[in-house]
C-alpha cells in the first residue's frame, strides 16, 4: 500500500483493514503502529474501516528531521483523515496519540470527527508548575532524555518493564512482547524520539479540551507508572462535555496488550450508532 504524503511532503506509513466507518489509531511513544493490531484486525472483521499509520519518525514512515511538535503532528493527522475520506471518522489515540486528537480537535475544528477515544493519553498537562501541581518534575523528563541519549537500548529495557506494568511479582506480558517493543522502539529515529518526548512532556492541552465537542471515550489504568490517571485521564474527563472515563482497576500503561480483549469490547461497544 502506498505512504500516506502529508502536506510538509513527509510519507507516512498506512495499514488500511476492511470497509465501513473509518477508526483512525493513532499509537504511543516510542512505538509503531504495529502496535493497534489486535484491535485494528477486531475491527475490520466488525464491519469497520482501520486506519493505523506511523508517525513521522517512526516505523516505517520518513525518518525527517523536524515535524515533532503537535501542530506539525497534528497537520499529519488531518492527512490520514483525508485519506479516509473526511467522513464521520472515529480517532483513537494512545499515550502521546492523545495529544493528536487534542490538537486536531482545536488547530482543526474537529472536522470530519464523529467520535474520539484516549487511551492511557498524556493529556492534559504532564508538567509540574504552579497551576499544575500534579504533573512531573522537569528534571525528571530531563534525565529520561539523557538516559536515551546515553544507552537508549538499556533505557528501553527498563521502561517498557514499567510501561507494561512488569514486576518480580507481576509478569502480565511475555519476555517475548518486551522484545519486540523494545525492537520497534529502535527502529524510530533518535531525534523523533527525544523531539516527541519534548513535546508530549511540554505541551499543555489544557484550553484545548473544550475543543472535544464529540462523545468521547476515555480509558486509563488505575496502576499506569508512565502516565498516572490522578494527573491525566480524571482531569482530562472534567474538561471534555461529552466525555466517559473508563478505569482499568490495577492496569498498567499498555493497555493495548495487557488488556487487549478488554479494550477491544469497550472500543466496539463504544463505535456501535
Amino acid at each position: 500500500m502506498p505512504p500516506i504524503i502529508t502536506a510538509h511532503q513527509t510519507e507516512l506509513y498506512v495499514k488500511d483493514w476492511g470497509t465501513g466507518q473509518p477508526v483512525i489509531l493513532i499509537h504511543g511513544w516510542p512505538l509503531s503502529s504495529d502496535t493497534w493490531d489486535d484491535q485494528a484486525m477486531a475491527l475490520a472483521n466488525a464491519g469497520y474501516r482501520a486506519i493505523a499509520y506511523d508517525r513521522r519518525g517512526f516505523g516505517r514512515s520518513t525518518q525527517a528531521w523536524s515535524g515533532y511538535d503537535y501542530d506539525t503532528l497534528a497537520d499529519d493527522l488531518a492527512a490520514v483523515i483525508a485519506y479516509a475520506g473526511r467522513k464521520d471518522v472515529v480517532l483513537v489515540g494512545f499515550s502521546m496519540g492523545g495529544g493528536e486528537v487534542a490538537r486536531y480537535m482545536s488547530r482543526h475544528g474537529g472536522e470530519s470527527v464523529a467520535k474520539a477515544v484516549l487511551v492511557s493519553a498524556s493529556l492534559p498537562f504532564r508538567l509540574k508548575t504552579a497551576d499544575n501541581p500534579l504533573g512531573a518534575e522537569q528534571a525528571a523528563f530531563d534525565k529520561t532524555a539523557q538516559a536515551i541519549k546515553d544507552d537508549r537500548p538499556k533505557f528501553l529495557a527498563g521502561f517498557f518493564e514499567k510501561f507494561f506494568g512488569v514486576t518480580a511479582d507481576a509478569q502480565p506480558v511475555s519476555p517475548q512482547l518486551l522484545e519486540w517493543a523494545r525492537n520497534v522502539s529502535m527502529q524510530a529515529s533518535l531525534e523523533a524520539t527525544l523531539a516527541c518526548a519534548r513535546s508530549f512532556t511540554t505541551t499543555d492541552f489544557r484550553p484545548e479540551l473544550a475543543a472535544f465537542n464529540v462523545p468521547t471515550l476515555i480509558i486509563h489504568g488505575t496502576n499506569d507508572q508512565v502516565v498516572p490517571i490522578e494527573a491525566s485521564s480524571r482531569l482530562t474527563a472534567k474538561g471534555i462535555a461529552k466525555a466517559t472515563l473508563l478505569e482499568y482497576k490495577g492496569a498498567p500503561h499498555g493497555l493495548f496488550a495487557t488488556h487487549k480483549a478488554r479494550l477491544t469490547t469497550d472500543l466496539l461497544d463504544f463505535l456501535k450508532p
